[in-house]
């Protein structure tokens, strides 16, 4: 059973967090299957277009065959017009890329695990007093490892997880987690617009297992 502590789990004990969105779904299973057969155990389907939704569904229908124990969440979630639409299709979790705290309650209630985005303390504490478990910096190249080591103690116990700009490089990698966070999303650096188009799937092998492994010597 996938529920808000399995699927926080999976996160943390992966340390990386892949995410991306394209249009074809035959080429979105082919990607999700390459990060499965390269260790990966839970990701984030963005919602980035109109297929989102309809792929998404194709998506968990097909993966249960080939990918039973992969937690598949669902990102840049907006509204509860979204996240409702979504939990019914079946994500495992509900990703952000701000503070609704209607979004927070509409996935608490459905058991699932919700995690905003956030750029400011301030923000950082609405998602608290929403019972946000783990909260994405958002975006990350902008805030940086430092404004993590600055802010972190204001917030004991909250798992972050910076998304935008982590790059597959074991000194940028090493600074997130030394800075304190559980896990680092990735994700046109790991699965570029490029790699998507040209279904380059033994590039994306490498760099993923490469990523997982630099996890580990940094953690």
């Amino acid at each position: 059973m996938q529920n808000k502590e399995t699927a926080l789990k999976a996160i943390v004990d992966q340390g990386l967090l892949p995410l991306f969105f394209y249009n074809q779904p035959e080429v979105c299973l082919n990607i999700i299957q390459t990060l499965y057969q390269s260790g990966i155990r839970t990701l984030e389907y963005t919602n980035r277009g109109p297929e989102a939704l309809e792929n998404f569904g194709y998506l968990k229908s097909e993966l249960k065959k080939t990918c039973p124990d992969l937690h598949l969440g669902i990102g840049t979630i907006k509204t509860t017009k979204e996240a409702e639409a979504f939990i019914n299709a079946g994500a495992d979790y509900i990703v952000c890329p701000i503070v609704d705290v209607h979004v927070g309650h509409l996935t608490h209630e459905a058991g699932l695990l919700w995690i905003p985005g956030c750029f400011t303390p301030t923000e950082i504490h609405q998602a608290q007093l929403a019972n946000a478990v783990l909260i994405k910096l958002f975006p990350a190249n902008i805030l940086g490892p430092a404004f993590l080591s600055s802010i972190k103690e204001l917030f004991p116990g909250q798992l972050f997880m910076p998304t935008g700009g982590v790059e597959i490089d074991e000194q940028n990698i090493k600074t997130w987690f030394k800075a304190g966070v559980c896990a680092v999303g990735m994700g046109s650096k790991l699965i570029s617009k490029t790699l998507l188009d040209e279904r380059n799937y033994t590039q994306l092998s490498t760099e993923t297992q490469k990523a997982l492994a630099l996890i580990k010597i940094c953690r």
